[in-house]
């Protein structure tokens, strides 16, 4: 039975007593974020800080309808968001087309886990820019390198999440559906995947965290469209506004994905 049908059938006071967490969590959240503006609105204004190095935010709005109407080199605010976004879609899709099988296949049989867990502990903690160059010797400095940089990044997180999820499944389940006459495939697709599904999502939440911090490396080869250009570029003019403008906008997108995947959890594995 959902949670809202369930609270709607408790007393008054301890209805109230469940929504009022809720409520107090979204206040603080708030006001967090209201403290952080306002000071930064005071440093900027009362000259704290020279708003060459921290543009105040009314300078920020006018930079973004500026980008709006005029673009960034060539290319509109819209073209650099969608061709970043287009990258990180890219790398997400093969990386969960991958790493998700790959991960259950792990879980499943400690061999290949054995296998295959040396080598992606070997280059998980290898910062992106550290095997960048090599990449671009590899495969050039195209739309493939670029996307390549972002898979990487993304696979082993979700890799890790997904083996490790698998391996903690109840085995008492396993046994009950095979006891049914369940073959492999019946029991992947309805006991392991759903089991493990929090914790894949969850993964697939640190790893897009990872995939939008490496967007910025992935943009520093030879591209010319892109947030993570945008960024790169105007730091080398000094132009503080269109810098903190591009992170704001890569930090809204990667909110936008963190809050969609947080929904999907309440939605598909609320039960967990």
């Amino acid at each position: 039975m959902p949670t809202d049908t369930l609270t709607a059938k408790l007393p008054a006071n301890r209805r109230s007593a469940v929504v009022r967490p809720r409520d107090s969590r979204r206040w603080a959240a708030a006001g967090s974020l209201g403290a952080l503006f306002a000071f930064w609105w005071l440093a900027t204004h009362l000259g704290w800080v020279d708003t060459l190095f921290l543009p105040a935010p009314e300078q920020l709005v006018d930079t973004f309808k500026r980008l709006l109407a005029e673009g960034y080199v060539d290319a509109s605010l819209w073209q650099h968001i969608g061709t970043s976004l287009l990258r990180v879609l890219l790398a997400l899709g093969a990386a969960v087309l991958t790493a998700i099988p790959l991960g259950i296949l792990m879980g499943l049989n400690p061999l290949v886990g054995a296998a295959l867990d040396p080598l992606v502990e070997f280059y998980r903690p290898i910062p992106p820019l550290a095997y960048l160059p090599l990449i671009v010797i590899w495969f050039g400095i195209g739309e493939l390198s670029k996307v390549l940089l972002i898979y990487l990044a993304l696979f082993a997180p979700l890799l890790i999440a997904t083996a490790a999820s698998v391996r903690r499944v109840d085995k008492t389940r396993i046994q009950a559906v095979r006891c049914l006459g369940a073959n492999r495939w019946q029991v992947v697709r309805h006991v392991i995947l759903p089991s493990a599904l929090p914790e894949v999502l969850t993964g697939l939440r640190i790893a897009l965290g990872v995939g939008w911090s490496t967007l910025v490396a992935a943009e520093l080869i030879a591209a010319n469209r892109g947030l993570g250009f945008m960024v790169q570029s105007a730091a080398q003019f000094l132009a503080t506004d269109v810098v903190v403008l591009g992170i704001l906008l890569i930090a809204a997108i990667a909110l936008s994905f963190e809050l969609g995947l947080r929904w999907l959890q309440r939605r598909f594995a609320s039960w967990e």
